[in-house]
């Protein structure tokens, strides 16, 4: 029995990936005032990052459990063997009220075949989970095969990332006023990654876009070094700023070797907080499991 995989549109994977593995894709709540919309369904996000540079303020919401409780009935239903991988429950909620949901529709359906992982990422970190479980779907791999995988990405999955703007963690309540302030005054470009528990975490300040960029790269070699980077698919994703992000593909390529790539531009989900001209790297610290 094929395994079917659904997940929720901040792990930003290409359209060309999500169609070609049908990977049910459940969009997170966005709202700018009394507005809502559905992330990269009725928003696209460079029409929100067009709207952010004018002072538009975008702010998420998790996908609510009505959403969870359709789509897990049709699973129901249809008798599907599924996984769902979920936004990281630091810093979300979403991962909680998909468990909730399932548990309570269990009462119903007490077949429902429904594993629910908590991906402990974001973005494209969290979008190379989702790849590399799907194509391991698509090859006919059994539950207990693709969930051990899963496990050993989850937990050796990195994410390095610099904002451009630091208003806009300032909005989100990541940095404080006055960090904000003096970041711009100074140039000053903070390096960010997600730990073990999947929260957002500041690890480093550096002044100036090329110097940002060259100690992500260090970075990336103090903690991949001996993960086989060259084999690896690397994520790199931007807040509308392709140029950016191919700047980094290239440096990438040109120091490790590397040529096979995941690059997006961040949805709505995390671009809101995170703001234009982020620019985001994703590959693990330890060589694949097969």
């Amino acid at each position: 029995m094929s395994i079917k995989i659904i997940t929720d549109s901040a792990c930003d994977l290409t359209d060309d990936i999500i169609n070609e593995y049908d990977i049910d894709v459940l969009p997170i709540l966005v709202n700018k005032g009394e507005e809502e919309y559905l992330d990269k369904v009725t928003l696209d996000p460079k029409k929100m990052y067009d709207d952010m540079r004018k002072g538009a303020v975008y702010k998420t919401a998790q996908i609510p459990p009505h959403m969870f409780q359709q789509r897990f009935e049709e699973i129901a239903k249809k008798k599907e063997s599924t996984i769902y991988i979920a936004f990281s429950s630091g810093l979300s909620g979403t991962y909680q009220t998909a468990i909730l949901t399932r548990d309570t529709l269990k009462d119903t359906y007490p077949d429902l075949d429904l594993e629910i992982v908590d991906s402990k990422s974001a973005s494209v970190g969290f979008g190379l989970l989702v790849y590399k479980v799907a194509q391991m779907a698509k090859e006919g791999k059994s539950k207990e095969e693709i969930l051990k995988i899963l496990d050993f990405y989850v937990n050796h999955i990195e994410h390095i990332f610099t904002v451009d703007n630091l208003d806009y963690l300032f909005r989100g309540g990541r940095v404080s006023r006055a960090v904000a302030f003096m970041g711009e005054l100074l140039n000053i470009k903070p390096i960010l990654d997600i730990p073990e528990d999947g929260t957002l975490r500041p690890i480093e300040k550096v002044r100036g876009r090329n110097k940002v960029l060259n100690r992500m790269l260090e970075i990336m070699e103090e903690r991949g070094g001996n993960a086989d980077l060259k084999n690896q698919t690397i994520g790199i994703n931007h807040g509308d700023d392709i140029e950016g992000a191919k700047k980094l593909q290239k440096m990438i390529e040109e120091k490790y070797g590397c040529t096979d790539f995941v690059l997006n531009i961040i949805g709505c989900a995390i671009g809101a907080h995170s703001g234009p001209g982020t620019l985001s790297i994703f590959f693990l610290n330890e060589k694949p499991m097969l």
